[in-house]
């Protein structure tokens, strides 16, 4: 358990501020390896601020321990089962289908809608190891800029994670505030979609025509299915979409009477690792062994897309270190308060408030569930009707998605998924979560004026 610590606002805000910026020198400027320069950048924070020794030490293991405890399992089963997909030629299914379906030009629609409708369910770090290789894959297909196509992804995924149960943030918040959930889905769904189109599909085209970025290599291997011989599509989505199931059958699970039972095996079925470990041993019997392949060249395949994993590990550790550098110093609180004091209306105070803890901590989650405790404490809460709490709801979910940067271990996945620099990351990831959160806010103030 770490320990409390507490020094003044200033202190804070200054320690902090030496600390980023000494983190943006040392990438951008001086050329470090990322993970030395937020560890070191992490270090000087907490000194600046004044932390024990020993509670710097206990800060920097607990980032790394509590940020890494799933999502690197996620990342290495993710990672072979995206290999498994490419060199069996499954990616290229599911590209040579949208293309054909869609048309060039509607298949970022269509990623687009996946990632809304399966980011709902599914873990935004999950949701987007699993359908990644598709992005890349069109790319591939049509030469296009990766971004084209992923910008559309992430944001449906981002906008369906954040904004609409029965993912945890906004459920977590509307329980807070006691919004029935009814209000938010629907207002979630509406805004959402809105938001999805500007950030994806919009910013998606600008982004991708302005910036052209290859499949990474680590994704760009050569297909060897036997003889030319692309598995069935119906193959393919099927195992793609299996742990999307699992893990939605363990939502529905718990609020579906009927299903109530069999809580308890869909619960576990439903874990994301165990999800991905059973998608990975069919895609080895189904895209692998039924397509030619001998136990020893899937063992190879599987091994060989370990090997950018470790990079991506690393670097989501480190944002992880930082976040809880700055939580642990209690910058979020005080950044918090001080923009409650402010004469705005209530609906953009929450937005404020979350996007500033956002912008110290990095975690949406935290940025989300201290936003409500501040909002839900305010007196003239309780007066709110249901439609303008659903509204707030809606600002605080904008205001954590904004602007993430270095201290959010979504920005360091994103640069390592994508093979780019941290110049590149700011222009696409940054921008495209700080158009979300915009957008978002426009829409929450809407929907309070009709409250």
């Amino acid at each position: 358990m770490i320990e409390t610590f507490s020094a003044s606002p200033e202190r804070l805000l200054t320690g902090a501020g030496i600390g980023i910026a000494l983190l943006l020198f040392l990438i951008i400027k001086a050329k470090f390896q990322p993970i030395i320069a937020i560890l070191i950048s992490a270090i000087v924070i907490g000194l600046g601020v004044g932390m024990p020794y020993d509670m710097i030490v206990s800060t920097v293991e607990h980032g790394v321990g509590n940020t890494l405890q799933t999502i690197a399992l996620l990342i290495g089963l993710g990672s072979m089962f995206g290999a498994i997909l490419q060199v069996s030629g499954g990616v290229e299914t599911i590209a040579k289908t949208l293309l054909d379906k869609f048309g060039e030009d509607k298949a970022a629609w269509a990623l687009g809608i996946t990632g809304l409708v399966v980011g709902m369910p599914v873990f935004f770090e999950s949701g987007l190891l699993i359908l990644i290789p598709i992005s890349f894959g069109l790319a591939k297909k049509t030469k296009k800029s990766i971004l084209f196509y992923a910008i559309p992804l992430m944001a449906g995924l981002a906008v369906g994670h954040t904004f609409i149960p029965p993912t945890p943030g906004p459920v977590l918040v509307a329980s807070m505030l006691n919004v029935e959930l009814g209000y938010v889905i629907g207002i979630g769904i509406v805004v959402g979609a809105f938001v999805m189109v500007i950030a994806g599909i919009v910013f998606g085209k600008y982004i991708g025509n302005k910036i052209h970025v290859p499949v990474p290599k680590s994704y760009d291997v050569e297909d060897t299915h036997v003889n030319g011989k692309l598995p069935a599509f119906g193959t393919v989505v099927a195992i793609i979409l299996l742990p999307l199931g699992l893990i939605l059958l363990n939502t529905l699970s718990g609020a579906v009477p009927f299903l109530n039972p069999l809580q308890p095996l869909f619960s576990f079925l439903g874990t994301p690792f165990i999800a991905l470990i059973i998608s990975n041993l069919l895609a080895m019997f189904l895209l692998g062994k039924k397509h030619g392949y001998s136990k020893e060249e899937l063992q190879k395949v599987m091994t060989e897309s370990l090997s950018s994993a470790g990079n991506i590990i690393l670097l989501i550790a480190g944002g992880g270190v930082l976040r809880w550098m700055l939580q642990n110093s209690g910058l979020g609180v005080v950044v918090g308060d001080f923009v409650a004091q402010g004469s705005f209306p209530l609906v953009v105070v929450a937005f404020l408030i979350a996007a500033a803890v956002r912008v110290c901590i990095g975690s949406a989650t935290v940025s989300m569930t201290m936003a409500a405790g501040i909002i839900a404490a305010m007196p003239e809460t309780a007066a709110l009707s249901q439609l303008h709490l659903a509204a707030i709801t809606m600002a605080i979910a904008s205001g954590a998605t904004i602007l993430s940067h270095v201290n959010d271990a979504g920005f360091w996945l994103v640069k390592s998924l994508f093979d780019i620099d941290e110049k590149t990351t700011f222009k696409s990831w940054t921008v495209m979560e700080t158009i979300i959160g915009v957008i978002g806010l426009i829409g929450a103030i809407i929907v309070s004026m009709f409250a």
